[in-house]
């Protein structure tokens, strides 16, 4: 019997089969469902812990809980579990209670970035809104470890109206990215109104929301959820998938529904030791998101989160993946390397180094195959005389759009963006006849 199906039968017993399977993609069904303890687990997969496995993972959960989706459970290849990446990223290690003295609870500083509770202000222009402190399974190379999990937990409108007033009294905030836990655990009316107040401010100018759930919980990309986040557009989505074999057909599902919607995607990857720490596994990673009109967006260097030193690799091997991406696929599917600072500095990029020297007038570079060039700099480069008066630029400061309804006669004809396609004279008989007929017609304005 495989997996899936003892999976079924433990969760739902004495029902048809086809309301099993109408049951199975039901994401609520599946939240309901979650594994969240050892006896669970050796019912489902017929392993026998011993006794001294089930004391040390017993402790481990007493400090960082476990929650597996049914259907991200039913990817693990239990004949070689031990070795599988679903498993390793979803069930508990021994190892987490290894805290070294370089783990901190909160590595980022996330926290004493926060002016106000749910908001972290780092960069200049855009803030983290955490709107949720639910998962649907827990990652275990969380960052978030100390908020997820531990202290599941929606927060209620009052806490989320505080986050959007700091919000609306920040000018400089043109960018809000919703995270958590995850922003899609929240009800779809829930998250609507989030979208719609934040969509009234208006100098934000794009939300982003990052979810693990395509990956782990595909089933919660209803068509009810992705009608009402199209309504919200600029909107874009980073999803979060580590391993190829994550992009099954629902999945792949879940994200043909985003894309269709006019939703750019985005992928961040977390670089995990024997997970994903092979540039094979890395670039059949790539290959398969941008197939699915997902970009790898950043490859994640581990944090310095408690529990984690497991997981983490050597700088050296990140480099050495993305050395075996550039030049070596096509540059949409590389993913920036990043180390997030610990202390609160910020995404850091790490990447190969291609600029090998350079003086007044040249610069000297190598490609991926190791071919080693020059590149002639001008001999005189005038920049353009700049007196800091921004306010008052007659140079090449224009930024505001450009006017697009100048033309017309017939250059208006002639334009592509604009859709007249007719010339009409004023008080002929024609529109006046039109304007007795239909009061809805209005007079071309030249």
């Amino acid at each position: 019997m495989d997996i899936l199906t003892k999976m079924r039968r433990f969760a739902e017993q004495d029902v048809s089969e086809e309301e099993i399977t109408k049951n199975w993609r039901d994401y609520r069904w599946q939240l309901r469902h979650a594994v969240r303890d050892l006896k669970t687990f050796e019912g489902l997969t017929g392993i026998e812990l011993s006794r001294e496995e089930k004391t040390s993972y017993q402790k481990v959960l007493e400090k960082f809980p476990l929650s597996i989706t049914p259907y991200y459970f039913s990817l693990i290849n239990f004949d070689d579990y031990r070795n599988d990446p679903i498993f390793i990223q979803a069930f508990p290690s021994p190892r987490e209670l290894n805290i070294t003295r370089y783990d901190l609870k909160d590595p980022l500083l996330e926290e004493k970035d926060s002016p106000v509770p749910l908001i972290t202000h780092r960069y200049p222009d855009r803030v983290l809104f955490l709107v949720s402190n639910m998962c649907a399974m827990y990652c275990r190379h969380c960052t978030r470890k100390r908020r997820v999990g531990d202290r599941d937990s929606i927060p209620d409108r009052d806490e989320i109206r505080r986050g959007l007033e700091y919000i609306r009294a920040t000018p400089a905030v043109r960018d809000v990215l919703l995270s958590g836990g995850d922003p899609f655990l929240l009800d779809d009316d829930y998250l609507d109104w989030i979208l719609t107040e934040l969509g009234e401010i208006p100098h934000v100018e794009v939300v982003r929301i990052g979810t693990r759930t395509p990956a782990v919980l595909p089933y919660r990309i209803t068509d009810n959820l992705v009608a009402m986040l199209k309504r919200h557009h600029p909107l874009w989505i980073n999803t979060h998938f580590n391993h190829p074999r994550e992009l099954t057909t629902s999945a792949r599902e879940a994200l043909r529904k985003l894309a269709d919607a006019g939703i750019p995607l985005g992928n961040q990857s977390v670089l995990l030791a024997g997970v994903n720490d092979c540039p094979r596994i890395m670039k059949k990673l790539v290959h398969k998101l941008v197939q699915n009109r997902v970009r790898p967006y950043y490859l994640y260097q581990c944090d310095l989160s408690e529990g984690l030193s497991h997981f983490r690799t050597p700088v050296g091997k990140g480099i050495e993946i993305i050395e075996s991406l550039i030049g070596h696929t096509s540059g949409f599917a590389v993913p920036t390397y990043v180390i997030d600072a610990p202390g609160g500095g910020g995404k850091i990029p790490v990447m190969p180094n291609y600029l090998i020297s350079w003086s007044t007038n040249k610069v000297i570079l190598r490609n991926y195959e190791g071919v080693i060039t020059s590149y002639k700099e001008p001999d005189s480069y005038e920049p353009t005389f700049c007196d800091r008066n921004c306010d008052e630029c007659d140079l090449q400061l224009h930024l505001e759009e450009g006017d697009e309804f100048k033309a017309i006669g017939i250059a208006k004809l002639l334009s592509d963006w604009d859709r007249t396609i007719t010339l009409i004279p004023e008080n002929t008989e024609r529109v006046e006849r039109r304007d007795r007929d239909d009061g809805e017609f209005t007079k071309p304005k030249f």
